[in-house]
């Protein structure tokens, strides 16, 4: 039987999911030949084979993509054979205009969370551990396509050992960008000099009623003990936040199952890749301060985000308030120099590492209503996914109102909302915006032609709008809400 050759370009979120190497697990099962890329698009694959491997192949793209993928169209061409070579991972392509998804940060997973805790593993104690089900994506990358050139990862080169999992087709690291160890990878340190000891010194902080900034993937949070009611008044006074309620960091599921009560959905959520914090209903009595959440009934929790949450949150052994890092109504803070200038009048002692930030983010907020997960603060572990529209329209960006802003990219029936910014009172807030409207564009290829805005004409955001060039379009703020 005469080989048969296919082009198929896959869409959707297909970069920072390992994607290309479960293509090519797939193809090389089928006895295909050819290769797999990412493209500025999407995924390119191109295979020759037997016909009936080929239909295998199309249906295993569609149907049994990596878990955190999330295919939204493929085309399929048929080609003239080539004799096309084994099968291989080839180097990205730029295709200029055309758009791509990027996944968002995902939390650990258990499989790298169980590495972290081996004494045998050459990954034991290491707060970056990654694989390509898990670790940082959106907060790390600056352009597209998605490849470690193109993240704030591309200052730490691999070692051997990383460099052998990361091409090892039997590895769940094959092509993992971020992929790193303690040999060839970030680093923590205490405040601006470098410590081998100091994620121990930072738990014991924490125990004795310390506030601590801790620099995660996407931002910084400011932690303190959340059993401990002098720390947290505290942390509301230097801060400026005298009433609203902490988010609180548990180690586990049934550390938090003491404090809130949860289902079954609920604990899926909790433990997957998003972490949001979730409202819930709290329990009484309870081990936590009062001053948490101050009269209300329900409390706003969640599970580490990351591998070096998780190491504090198992040497603390109890609850953290675990709060933005950031003064009232400002942005949280990304840099380790942003932290030790903006927040050295709140926090005792300053938890960095010297990975990159590069598109600082939030914590997500969701909130069960009538039976269903709602999204109240959309950021990490959200963003960039799209929201389908239903509707093709004209190149849109929507900037959003003076409070609570966020910012937006509507194309081609989709429409990407940038992470929580806040209110746009402040200098820095504004910068937020800017930087979050150029990143997204950048990630997305989209040059807008449309700017949607407020119609009030003295909001920050209807200001912005116009500074931008774009043809305007603006929205009366209630019919927005309905709309």
């Amino acid at each position: 039987m005469a080989p048969v050759r296919r082009r198929f370009r896959v869409y959707g979120t297909v970069q920072g999911v390992g994607f290309r190497p479960f293509v090519y697990r797939a193809a090389t099962s089928l006895g295909l030949r050819g290769f797999v890329q990412n493209e500025s698009g999407g995924v390119v694959v191109e295979a020759e084979g037997g016909a009936p491997a080929l239909d295998e192949l199309r249906r295993f793209l569609v149907d049994e993509p990596p878990p955190r993928a999330a295919v939204e169209g493929i085309d399929v061409a048929d080609l003239p054979p080539a004799g096309l070579g084994p099968f291989e991972i080839r180097a990205s392509v730029l295709r200029v205009g055309a758009s791509v998804r990027v996944s968002p940060d995902l939390g650990p997973c258990p499989a790298c969370l169980a590495e972290m805790n081996d004494s045998g593993d050459r990954r034991f104690g290491y707060p970056f551990v990654n694989c390509t089900d898990c670790g940082p994506r959106y907060s790390i990358v600056r352009g597209v396509p998605y490849d470690r050139a193109t993240t704030t990862m591309s200052v730490f080169p691999m070692c051997a050992e990383c460099e052998a999992e990361y091409r090892d087709p039997a590895s769940r690291r094959f092509h993992a960008e971020p992929n790193a160890c303690a040999r060839c990878g970030p680093r923590v340190s205490i405040a601006d000099r470098s410590s081998g000891k100091a994620l121990s010194a930072v738990i014991q902080d924490l125990k004795k009623g310390l506030i601590v900034a801790i620099k995660g993937a996407s931002g910084f949070h400011l932690a303190c003990d959340a059993r401990n009611a002098e720390a947290i008044d505290r942390l509301r006074t230097a801060k400026g936040r005298p009433h609203k309620p902490f988010a609180v960091m548990f180690k586990d599921l049934a550390d938090l199952e003491m404090e809130v009560e949860t289902s079954a959905p609920i604990r899926d959520s909790l433990t997957g890749p998003r972490r949001p914090i979730i409202l819930l209903p709290r329990r009484r009595p309870t081990r936590l301060a009062e001053g948490v959440a101050p009269g209300l009934l329900d409390l706003g929790v969640f599970l580490p985000t990351t591998p070096l949450h998780q190491m504090i949150l198992n040497g603390v052994d109890d609850p953290l308030v675990m709060t933005s890092g950031n003064l009232s109504e400002e942005p949280i803070v990304a840099t380790n120099e942003e932290a030790l200038e903006r927040l050295a009048g709140v926090a005792d002692r300053f938890l960095l590492h010297d990975r990159e930030i590069h598109a600082r983010q939030d914590d997500s907020v969701t909130q069960i209503v009538l039976g269903e997960e709602r999204v109240i603060r959309r950021a990490r572990g959200f963003v960039p996914e799209p929201i389908d529209l239903g509707f093709t329209g004209p190149d849109v960006l929507a900037v959003g109102a003076d409070l609570k802003n966020t910012v937006c990219l509507a194309s081609a029936g989709a429409a990407t909302l940038g992470p929580h910014i806040g209110d746009l009172e402040s200098l820095q807030s504004q910068e937020f915006f800017a930087q979050t409207r150029r990143h997204l564009e950048q990630l997305l290829q989209i040059t807008p032609r449309f700017v949607a805005h407020d119609l009030h004409p003295g909001y920050h955001s209807t200001t912005l709008a116009l500074a931008t060039g774009l043809e305007p379009v603006a929205v009366q703020h209630h019919h927005a809400h309905i709309a």
